[in-house]
């Protein structure tokens, strides 16, 4: 079962670049048979888009939560937005933009952060780019975001595309475990990937 406090929201976010809340008390209670519910059920979202990545907040109302920590998107296409959860503090039935979808690509991830994290962001190719937060300055909702790697790679034929973000606490860094398409995994101490500036050329990580 979820356990949250009951101030507690999830914040869905849709690959055309939508946010919607739900009170974490509010979702349907199920068992490990139910099927559950359509989550169009539960949010206005609309036709023909979908939930791509959700975040589990604190209460929206504490001002010190709010505007200290902040929300990471990042797109297939390398885009990625830092915005305050403060942004996010007002919900409304309808959903707000978080983030403006330029043309070919869509929402991939998105991550809650202390503003003292590091990101990294895997490809399609096997490579990631790992840079500190810091070098992304946060921005409105309506504010397409920044490059956070760049794809470029004639090996790649303009195929390559993000397909992973994520947010490391580096005072308890762990290790970094990378599964592939077809199942093979490599389980990595975080110091094997060299920290590079927002919007470099990614090193690489494993095998196509």
């Amino acid at each position: 079962m979820f356990i949250a406090g009951t101030h507690n929201y999830l914040l869905l976010f849709t690959e055309q670049g939508r946010c919607f809340w739900i009170k974490v008390y509010e979702i349907p209670e199920g068992n490990k048979q139910s099927k559950g519910r359509a989550i169009q059920n539960l949010i206005n979202i609309p036709a023909g888009d979908k939930v791509k990545a959700y975040i589990n907040t604190k209460n929206l109302e504490d001002q010190e939560y709010i505007n200290n920590n902040f929300i990471i998107l990042c797109t297939k296409n390398g885009i990625i937005k830092k915005t305050t959860v403060e942004a996010y503090s007002r919900p409304r039935a309808n959903g707000i933009n978080a983030i403006t979808i330029r043309e070919g690509d869509q929402l991939l991830e998105a991550a809650l952060t202390n503003g003292k994290n590091e990101i990294m962001l895997a490809t399609k190719l096997g490579k990631v780019c790992r840079f500190n937060e810091q070098k992304v300055r946060p921005m409105g909702r309506n504010a397409s975001g920044v490059t956070g790697i760049n794809l470029d790679d004639e090996e790649g034929n303009g195929k390559n595309e993000v397909i992973g973000m994520v947010c490391i606490d580096i005072e308890n860094p762990g290790n970094i475990l990378v599964v592939s398409e077809k199942g093979y995994g490599k389980r990595s101490d975080l110091d094997e990937y060299r920290v590079t500036n927002r919007g470099g050329k990614a090193a690489i990580v494993t095998g196509k």
